[in-house]
């Protein structure tokens, strides 16, 4: 998504927005968007397009209240695709190196049963318009995750296995946030769903803006992106 601006808004952006609209139009009594602890405060075009995404749906929200639209905001799902956990097995299969791209580099992780557990339970309680957070618990450091691993293999960190510093992608956050504001977080019937407040308004003509982002060259989305999303601040490498 960082090398395809375009196509990232036309994914989660317009992507959500058809669907969003579909499901008011039909009437369907729920629709919950999955998004992630990259959407706030968004270094990243992913986690701009995400927000971007979470943006519509509150908007669909508000022209469809017949339809409860909730959105579910989360970390890292262990053992989900293109998670580090199964790259790093495969790494130390093949004899290292395991690589790291940063020593001080920490991620939320959750487990695959809790957090399809955590959205259902979030999409029975909401009630329409909310962002709804999950308790992660503590961030991991990923080094230590990664040594963790070649102990667990039955081999010594950096003298059976080696680990590698490959230094952040680009967008890539050494620390990711689930909320803006830890003031601004609500309580719920479950003690690990939170619900966070909605930032500053939405930008007026949100949806034809989405659906202009479609037609724009990579250069000109990122700019457009850029101005949507008043809290992405893309790296000088994504600019």
């Amino acid at each position: 998504m960082e090398s395809n601006p375009r196509e990232a808004c036309r994914v989660n952006g317009m992507g959500t927005l058809i669907l969003s609209t579909l499901a008011g139009q039909y009437g369907c009594q729920r629709m919950v968007m999955i998004s992630t602890d990259k959407a706030v405060n968004p270094t990243s075009v992913m986690g701009a397009t995400k927000r971007l995404a979470e943006m519509v749906v509150e908007e669909k929200s508000r022209q469809y209240p017949g339809t409860s639209y909730i959105t579910v905001r989360f970390g890292n799902v262990l053992g989900s695709r293109g998670s580090v956990i199964p790259r790093f097995e495969k790494q130390i299969q093949n004899g290292g190196p395991v690589t790291v791209t940063d020593r001080e580099m920490k991620r939320y992780f959750m487990l695959i049963p809790e957090a399809v557990s955590l959205v259902l339970q979030a999409a029975a309680i909401g009630e329409g318009g909310e962002v709804f957070v999950l308790d992660m618990g503590e961030p991991v450091l990923i080094l230590e995750m990664a040594e963790m691993l070649i102990r667990l293999h039955g081999y010594e960190p950096y003298k059976d296995i080696d680990i590698e510093f490959s230094g952040p992608r680009p967008g890539e956050k050494l620390f990711e946030e689930l909320f803006y504001d830890p003031e601004h977080v609500e309580k719920t019937s479950h003690e690990k769903i939170f619900i966070s407040k909605p930032g500053e308004k939405l930008p007026p003509g949100l949806e034809e803006d989405v659906i202009s982002l479609a037609g724009l060259d990579d250069s000109k989305c990122l700019s457009k992106l850029h101005s949507l999303v008043r809290e992405f601040s893309a790296p000088p490498e994504l600019q």
